[in-house]
Parts: structure tokens; C-alpha cells; sequence
């Protein structure tokens, strides 16, 4: 036995807990799939060998899987099993979208199919849950690290939320499990056992309590699918008699819902089988699209949908193939999906799937259908509105009807040969004209082959042929069987052959001696007549009707429209005798003969209807000589006759009633399969109200949020504009580039600014400061960082303290400069005044000096009006550019 074990982060403890406990002599061999660095030489077979007692080595190319082994992925590879020895593969994906533990557990299935074990330890993603879908579908036994004891807890964690493992548990007694295990394997390894009477007597115990406690019958699968299951349920809890089972089930209902799942076999995956829905895209779509009207909508149904990768695949591929259908037409498409696991299906309405999908979808449809989540993907609206999904018995329930395609793929392998023979014609009765069937690759038509023709024999899709399957055969009763509708009445005219002696003897022949015919379609509408038939149709009174009942004469309607019921219903040739026509003299008896055709294949469908003279009843005789009978005889034949008709009448009346009856029947399924539809749509419209409601709730959320931060943000901006203006600076925002950002009220003291100047450069802008250099400077403050202040005057003679600084983002980002312009006129004429006064004070001194220097001067008198010379002036600053600097 070969078991596979897939880890990622935090694997390294789970597989060294894990290999340290599988004993020498336990007969297995083990496959490490580990998510390694591609660029590092890989030492994993080293720190494993120190903790287990059985053989670790890297896996090579080729090598044979022993038993007692464990054989570890190198680096940057993909590994693969075939026929007992191991394959390296360069990855086809990049690094970070690669799944080489999915890759390894599909091979392992493949190749060991009931007898493959996969094994999910610690690690992040998903990677490993699509392998294990197909070991379980083979059968095989999945085991998953209990998540609390994992390091990282994702992909067992996903595992176990798919409903994919048999045990669960720390990694240390996984070992213990598989062991238990194998030791039951024997009653599974035989691939087709036989089936005594004592098993079989136990099976069907199995049944009656799933039916019991599932409400479905699994009386129709087949015996050695069911058999196979339930061993392998044996096995799980180890038990090793099938009665033992029985007392098990009956003991815990639950097992019944496990075995119920387990027979359902929910194994599916995005596009499986790619060349089956290539040639279903390339080939058979396109053909169903182009047949039909542009406008119209194709119904599809796809049976057993599991959790929806199915439904969504055909949207998918119906709406690429649309795109490129040529000429375009607008068609649409409603997928309905069924299945009998109701959580399967809740799962399917939600659309969401794990990152592994990754490996069966393309990367372009993934950005075409898909929405990119935290957890993975899901499909968008436009796919979701395709599908509407419901759970339903394809066995017991009515099926849906009038249908373009049907899907019914890896289901009928599992049920009988004798529920697959009824099914059969149900698929035919549900389809349309040219509808297709699409079928499993291990599924086929059977001997149904007059219902279907294959369009991809080895891609299983077939299309509906025109034939009409025998009633008894149908899942339940069928609608009034017709023929397939007749062609066109209008054929083309040959060329008249040449007049020659054979020629004109058969037309002779024919004109005088052939019975007179007419040929019908299943309608009962004339197409072709022959000879003369005068005497048995006239045309109708009113408008025209190429009706051949309405147009039968006196006595010839009840009987010729029976006879073409009878050979339509059973399709063998139906004769009446002595049919009285006509009244009086003119009375006649006409023998009738309707042979439905069924080639040359042109008249398929239609029927021949011949006319004939019968021979003179008896009862006419009491005219023809002496020995005739009395006249009562004559009326007494002739009540008898009436008599008969009238039973005839009635009995064919019972066949119509019964026809009827069928087809209220048929009509009454019809109705509770669009009942089940509308509850279906139904469903999905409640649940998109939910949605719709849940999102309304998020929004109103955010917009709340929202609106409060633009009240922060307003209050903020009022703060910042008031502050702005209470401190009587003009200020001036630049960006990078020196371009107006924002300015305050002032600051159109100096500058002639307007709303419109926000993003115009600084050196466009018109001014009355005195200071060419501002530009020079500003730039000098971006490059250097460094804060430059001065002052300078205006032209009508103010005075500023100017400085220029970087502008810094809370994130400590340089994003332009802020310029601040403080008025300092005041300070500068009281800095002059002081100057004018100090100079007065250094005269006032000097002379002060002098005249105690000089008695001649102290005996002056004083002069209260002094002269030019000794007056002081005050002198205003001088302003920069005029002569001096600041």
C-alpha cells in the first residue's frame, strides 16, 4: 500500500510526530509531498531519518515504491505515480500557484484507486482537498491533522470543512488509525465480490434504514458499488461482518447520513474531463446554438451537480462560445442543477471555492468569471444568474422538461443495468429536438442508439435523434406518442421522363387499375393523393382543410379516424372491412387500409391511406332474385352492423380517454416539475434578497463611516482656516513644482490671487513684494531642507518677514514648500524712530561736550529758533533697492 502525505508550513513538526510512530513492519510505503523553496538544496530525507525507524530517502525519477520506505519530493518538481514507480515532472505553474500535493494525491488515486490513503498534515491554503476528492472517489480513505494541533491550521482545516476525511487527530496517532485500518483492507481489495444470499439479505437491510433515515431509496445502485461502500465504512469503524454494520447503523443514525454521503460520491471539479468539454465548446455548442432562433433561451439540466463546478463550467464555456459564435446571436442560457445532498447544493448557490482551482481553470477565465477573495474565488453575478440550483431525486422526482442539453455525467455508472434502460428513454423524452446528452466518459447510450446519434463518440455527447422510444420503456407514462414531424408538403416536381412504352403502362396502370391512396403526415393532413378518390373525400364546407377526416364523406369519418389513431399508437398497419358509405342508392361498402412508413426515411412519420370497393354484403341479395331473404333480415344485418360500430366507437373513445389520462398525467408531472422550478427560483430569490439585504447593511455601514470622516475632515478643514486667518500671517502653499496649492485670505494682500490660481506656478503670479528671489529661494529650500528667512518691503511701502519651509506629510514626505508672510511695518518705523531719536541723543551729546569745553560757547545766548544747521530731521527707512539694504 502507498500513502501519500501532503504538508506545507509547519509540516516539518506534524510529518516528524507523525513518521515517528509508524513501525518498521507496517508493510506500507510513504510519498512526502512538501512544499519546499526551489531555489534551496532540499535536507528534509536527513531531519526526517533522525525521528522515524523506517527508510527516508528523495524521491528519483523512476524509482520502484518499496515498502518500509518513505520517499520525499525534491525541490522544484512535481511527482507522479505509474504503475509502482515514482515520476519527476518540471511544474508547469509559477511559483506560488503550483499544487504539487493535489498533483501526487490524483495520480495516487489513479493508480491505487480503493486502495489509495491520502493524508493532510499542518499548512496554509487549500492545497491537498481536490487530491482527496479523488481518492475518495475511487473509494480510497482520506486522514486529516486535527487543526488545534497543527502549527498552521488551513489546509487541514479545509479538508475537514469539504466533509473529505475519515480521521481526524493529532499527527502522533494518525499512525495507530491507518494501521487499524489496513487490517480490514482484505474484504475491499477484490474489486467485483460475490454477493451470497446471507450479504445480500444484509444489503438490503442497509437500505431499508438509509431509506428510513434518508428518505431515499438506494434499492436501484448497483450491488458492488454499495458493497464496496459499505466495506469501507466497515473498515473505518473495524467491524468485520456486514450484520454487524446493520446493528451498528440501527444503533447510530448518524453513520446512515455518513453512509449517505459516501454513496453519493460529491466528487467533481472544474471542467473535468477537458477533452469532453472542448468538443463540447468546438463542436456540439456551437451546432445547438446556430439552430436555434436568435431571441430564445436554452434550458440545460445538469443531474448530480454536487457543489456546482458543473453548472458553472457549461456557463462558462456557453458564454465563450457565444462570444464567438458568428454571426452573434443573442441567446441566452438557464442552467438548472440538481442534486440529493441538500448541503451540497448550499454550497453550490454560494459560488465560493477554495485557491486550488487554480489548477483546472485557466488564468483568463479566472479574471473573466471570477471575483478575487481573502479565502479564494468566487463565480460573479453574471455566471451566478445562470444557474438555479435545487435538490432533486433524478430517480423519484418529475424531471424537468423541454430541454436543450442535459448533463447526466458519473451517475449512471453507479445504478443498475435495469434503472440505466429506463432512464435511457427518459433522457430522450426530455430533450428537444436536437438536444443534446451529455454523458461520463465510463457512460454510454447502451442499445438506445435509435434514440441518439453520437456527435463526440469518445467525449460521450450525443444528440436526440427523431425517433419515438417505446412507452413501456419510459420512468413513468409517457405523453400520446407522436411521429416526427413530416417534410414539407411542397416537394420538388422531377423532370417528366421520356415518353416510352413501359412509362405509359404503369401511368395507365395506375390511373385504372391502382386503388385510390393518399398520403398523410402524423397530423392526419393530406401531402400527396393518388388515383381517383372521389367517392371517398370531398372537400370540407368553409375554409379549406387538407384534413383527411374532414374531408372523409357520409359513414367514412368515426372509422378512418380510428384506424389512423390505432397505426400512429402502435406503428403496424391497421384494415377495416365493410364500411357502409353513403345513404339511399348510393350506398356502398368501402374496405380501409392504413400502413404507417418507416422508410424510405423522407416519409418516416407519414402514413399511406388506401380506399377500396368491398365486396356486395349478403343482405343486398333480397333484390337480386326469388330467393332472397325478407326484408327484416336486410335491417336486422344492418342494426347489427351499427351496433358493432357503436362498440368500435366506444372502445376507441376508452383508448382516447385512457391517451387522455396519460397525457393529464404527463402534463400534471410537467406542472409540479415548474412548481419545483418556481420554488427553486424562489429560493434563489430569497436567498439574493439576503444578500442583497446583508450588502444594503455593509453599505449604510461604510456610508456611515464615510460621512463621519467628512465631518472630521470639515471640521478640521474650519479649525485649519480659522487658525489660519486668526494669526494674521499670509501663507502660502506650494507643491513640488512650485504651483499654487492653497492660500490664505492675506496672503491677496501681497499676491493678486484668485480661486483660479490653485496650480498655476508662483513666478505667473502678479505681486507688490519687493523680492525678486522668492522663486530662488523656495527651490533652494526643496534641494536643502534648510528653513531661509528674510525681509522685504512692498511696492506701497510695507514691510514683511518672509519664511520659506519644506512641507512635510504626516508620513515624513517633502511634498512642496510653505511660504509665511508676517506684517512687520510696525516694527520697522519703530525701528527707525529709534534710530532718528539715538542720533538726536549723539548731537545733543556731542554739543553738550563742546560747550564745556569752550566757556565761549556757554556764554552764547541760548537761541530758541536754531538755524538749517542745527536742525534735525527725521528720516523715513529707506527702502531696499533705493540706495540700501535692510
Amino acid at each position: 500500500m502507498i500513502v501519500g502525505i501532503g504538508a506545507s508550513a509547519g509540516g516539518l513538526e506534524a510529518l516528524i510526530g507523525f513518521l515517528g510512530n509508524v513501525k518498521a513492519d507496517s508493510g506500507m510505503a510513504f510519498v512526502v509531498i512538501q512544499h519546499l523553496d526551489p531555489t534551496v538544496k532540499g535536507m528534509l530525507p536527513e531531519l526526517l531519518q533522525r525521528s522515524t525507524r523506517i527508510k527516508v530517502i528523495q524521491a528519483k525519477d523512476g524509482a520502484r515504491v518499496n515498502a518500509g520506505c518513505a520517499y520525499v519530493i525534491p525541490p522544484n518538481k512535481d511527482l507522479s505515480l505509474l504503475r509502482g514507480r515514482l515520476h519527476l515532472l518540471d511544474p508547469v505553474a509559477p511559483r506560488g500557484l503550483r499544487l504539487p500535493i493535489d498533483f501526487f494525491f490524483r495520480s495516487l488515486a489513479e493508480e491505487q484507486r480503493e486502495l489509495s490513503v491520502g493524508i493532510i498534515l499542518s499548512g496554509m491554503g487549500s492545497d491537498g482537498t481536490l487530491g482527496l476528492r479523488a481518492i475518495k472517489e475511487h473509494s480510497g480513505v482520506a486522514l486529516v491533522q486535527e487543526p488545534s494541533t497543527a502549527k498552521f491550521d488551513g489546509m487541514p482545516r479545509n479538508a475537514i470543512d469539504a466533509e473529505l476525511a475519515d480521521f481526524v487527530g493529532p499527527a502522533e496517532e494518525l499512525p495507530a488509525k491507518l494501521a487499524d485500518y489496513v487490517r480490514h483492507m482484505p474484504r475491499i481489495q477484490r474489486s467485483d465480490p460475490p454477493i451470497v444470499a446471507s450479504m445480500a439479505s444484509a444489503l438490503d437491510k442497509v437500505i431499508i434504514l438509509l431509506r428510513s433515515n434518508t428518505g431515499h431509496d438506494f434499492s436501484s445502485y448497483r450491488k458492488s458499488t454499495l458493497y464496496r461502500r459499505v466495506v469501507r465504512r466497515m473498515g473505518i469503524h473495524q467491524i468485520a461482518k456486514v450484520t454487524a454494520y446493520v446493528r451498528y447503523l440501527q444503533e447510530n443514525p448518524q453513520e446512515c447520513g455518513i453512509l449517505f454521503k459516501e454513496l453519493l460520491i460529491g466528487v467533481t471539479s472544474f471542467f473535468r474531463d477537458r477533452a469532453a468539454w472542448e468538443q463540447l465548446g468546438k463542436k456540439a455548442l456551437p451546432a445547438l446554438m446556430a439552430s436555434r432562433p436568435a431571441g430564445s433561451t436554452l434550458r440545460a439540466w445538469i443531474a448530480g451537480c454536487s457543489t456546482g463546478e458543473e453548472a458553472y463550467s457549461l456557463a462558462m464555456l456557453f458564454k465563450e462560445t457565444q462570444s464567438r459564435l458568428k454571426p452573434r446571436k443573442n441567446i441566452s442560457l438557464q442552467i438548472y442543477a440538481t442534486d440529493l445532498d441538500r448541503d451540497a447544493i448550499d454550497k453550490a448557490r454560494l459560488g465560493a471555492y477554495p485557491e486550488t482551482i487554480a489548477a483546472d481553470i485557466s488564468s483568463a477565465r479566472l479574471a473573466r468569471f471570477f471575483v478575487k477573495e481573502e479565502s479564494g474565488f468566487r463565480v460573479n453575478k453574471e455566471i451566478r444568474s445562470m444557474v438555479i440550483f435545487a435538490p432533486q431525486n433524478l430517480i423519484m422526482d418529475p424531471p424537468f422538461t423541454k430541454l436543450d442539453m442535459f448533463s447526466c455525467r458519473n451517475l449512471l455508472i453507479y445504478l443498475s443495468p435495469e434503472l440505466q434502460k429506463r432512464l435511457i428513454p427518459l433522457f430522450h423524452y426530455i430533450l428537444m429536438p436536437g438536444g443534446l446528452l451529455f454523458l461520463g466518459s465510463s457512460e454510454s447510450v447502451g442499445s438506445f442508439t435509435s434514440l441518439f446519434a453520437a456527435v463526440a463518440a469518445k467525449e460521450r455527447i450525443f444528440r436526440r435523434r427523431e425517433a419515438v422510444p417505446d412507452d413501456a420503456q419510459l420512468g413513468f407514462p409517457s405523453l400520446f406518442s407522436r411521429p416526427p414531424a413530416s417534410p414539407s408538403s411542397e416537394s420538388e416536381t422531377p423532370e417528366k421522363p421520356a415518353a416510352s412504352l413501359q412509362s405509359l403502362a404503369d401511368q395507365m396502370l395506375r390511373t385504372r387499375y391502382a386503388p385510390p391512396a393518399a398520403l398523410v403526415n402524423d397530423e392526419g393532413d393530406i401531402v400527396y393523393i393518388s388515383g381517383h378518390t372521389g367517392r371517398f373525400l370531398e372537400p370540407a364546407a368553409g375554409k379549406a382543410n387538407w384534413n383527411i377526416v374532414a374531408m372523409a364523406r357520409e359513414g367514412l369519418q368515426h372509422d378512418l379516424s380510428d384506424a389512423l389513431q390505432r397505426a400512429n399508437r402502435t406503428r403496424k398497419p391497421v384494415t377495416v372491412r365493410g364500411i357502409r358509405v353513403g345513404a339511399g342508392s348510393e350506398e356502398r361498402t368501402v374496405d380501409l387500409y392504413v400502413q404507417p412508413l418507416e422508410e424510405p426515411r423522407e416519409l418516416m412519420g407519414m402514413a399511406l391511406v388506401v380506399f377500396g370497393d368491398a365486396a356486395l354484403p349478403i343482405d343486398t341479395v333480397v333484390k337480386l332474385g326469388p330467393k332472397a331473404e325478407p326484408a327484416s333480415a336486410s335491417r336486422h344485418g344492418h342494426l347489427e352492423r351499427q351496433l358493432k360500430h357503436a362498440r368500435d366507437e366506444a372502445k376507441s373513445n376508452r383508448e382516447e380517454m385512457q391517451t387522455s389520462q396519460e397525457e393529464l398525467k404527463s402534463i400534471n408531472e410537467e406542472l409540479q416539475s415548474t412548481n419545483e422550478e418556481l420554488q427553486s427560483t424562489n429560493e434563489e430569490l430569497t436567498t439574493s434578497k439576503e444578500e442583497m439585504q446583508s450588502l444594503n447593511e455593509e453599505l449604510q455601514t461604510v456610508n456611515a463611516e464615510l460621512q463621519s470622516k467628512l465631518d472630521e475632515l470639515s471640521s478640521s478643514n474650519n479649525d485649519m482656516k480659522n487658525l489660519l486667518n486668526s494669526t494674521d500671517i499670509a501663507t502660502l502653499f506650494l507643491d513640488n513644482a512650485l504651483c499654487v496649492r492653497r492660500f490664505t485670505l492675506q496672503a491677496k494682500t501681497i499676491f493678486k490671487l484668485i480661486p483660479g490660481d490653485v496650480g498655476r506656478p508662483i513666478t505667473d503670479l502678479s505681486s507688490n513684494l519687493l523680492y525678486s528671489g522668492l522663486a530662488a529661494d523656495a527651490k533652494e529650500v526643496l534641494r536643502t531642507l534648510v528653513v531661509k528667512e528674510s525681509s522685504s518691503g512692498t511696492k506701497d511701502g510695507r514691510w514683511f518677514s518672509t519664511r520659506i519651509m519644506p512641507y512635510r506629510t504626516l508620513d515624513n514626505r517633502i511634498d512642496g514648500v510653505v511660504i509665511t508672510f508676517a506684517n512687520i511695518t510696525d516694527a520697522k518705523n519703530l525701528e527707525a524712530d529709534l534710530r532718528g531719536r539715538h542720533r538726536d541723543l549723539e548731537r545733543s551729546s556731542a554739543r553738550q561736550a563742546l560747550a564745556n569745553l569752550d566757556p565761549k560757547v556757554q556764554a552764547q545766548p541760548r537761541v530758541s529758533n536754531p538755524g538749517p544747521k542745527t536742525r534735525i530731521t527725521r528720516q523715513a527707512p529707506t527702502l531696499p533697492g533705493k540706495g540700501s539694504k535692510p
